[in-house]
């Protein structure tokens, strides 16, 4: 089940964020923060597929 499993990415700066995702999940419109850059993205995920919304 672990490899089911991820951490979020910031698409900025590539570091972890506080969020992990499964393999069945699927989220719209998250609103992602980075606490190590200080920015937030909107991002839907499915299938640990993170696409970023504008």
């Amino acid at each position: 089940m672990a490899e089911n499993i991820q951490w979020l990415l910031c698409h900025i700066c590539q570091n972890k964020t506080r969020v992990k995702i499964r393999k069945d999940m699927e989220i719209k419109n998250f609103p992602l923060y980075c606490p190590k850059c200080k920015q937030e993205i909107l991002i839907d995920v499915k299938d640990l597929i993170v696409t970023i919304r504008k």
